[in-house]
C-alpha cells in the first residue's frame, strides 16, 4: 500500500507531465530548451501550481561551497523537472538529475525531452528514497500526445 505522499507525487508529477504534453502539441518540436522551459512554466502555472524556475543549489563539502547546481523548474517544492532538446535521453542527464536531487533533498524528479517528435520523459527519485516511489504511468500519457503513432 502506498502512502500518502507518493500519492500526491504521484498525481503531480502527471499533473506536470500533461502539461508537458500540451506544450509540445501546441510549439511543436524545434524550440531550444529555454522556449520550452518558459513555456511550460506558463502551463504549469496556469493550473495554480507553485514553480520556481532556475532555483540554485549549493554544493557543500566540509563546511565549503564547492559547486552550484541550477536547476530547471522546481513543481510545488516537491518535483524537480529537468528539461533538455536532444536526439534521446542519456545516463548522463539521469545522473544530472539525481544529483539535483541529492543536492536539494526534492525526493522526485522528471527528466523530460522536447527533441523528439513525441515527449521523450523519465521519472526519477532520490537515491535514499525507496525505489517503490517509480510506479509507472498508465497509457493515457501516449494516448494524449498529438502525433501521430509510428
Amino acid at each position: 500500500m502506498q502512502d500518502h505522499n507518493q500519492l500526491v507525487h504521484n498525481q503531480l508529477t502527471e499533473l506536470i507531465l500533461g502539461c508537458c504534453f500540451d506544450v509540445m502539441n501546441e510549439l511543436g518540436i524545434g524550440f531550444l530548451e529555454s522556449v520550452y522551459k518558459n513555456a511550460l512554466s506558463i502551463a504549469i502555472r496556469e493550473k495554480g501550481l507553485a514553480i520556481d524556475v532556475e532555483k540554485r543549489f549549493e554544493v557543500i563539502f566540509r563546511g565549503r561551497k564547492i559547486g552550484l547546481y541550477i536547476a530547471d523548474l522546481i513543481v510545488e517544492k516537491k518535483v524537480i523537472v529537468e528539461l533538455k532538446c536532444c536526439e534521446s535521453l542519456r545516463g548522463e542527464h539521469q545522473a544530472q538529475l539525481i544529483n539535483y536531487l541529492k543536492v536539494s533533498n526534492v525526493l522526485v524528479g522528471l527528466l523530460v525531452n522536447f527533441g523528439k517528435r513525441k515527449v521523450e520523459y523519465k521519472r526519477l527519485h532520490h537515491p535514499d528514497h525507496p525505489a517503490t516511489c517509480d510506479l509507472a504511468y498508465p497509457d493515457f500519457f501516449a494516448a494524449s500526445q498529438a502525433s501521430p503513432s509510428h
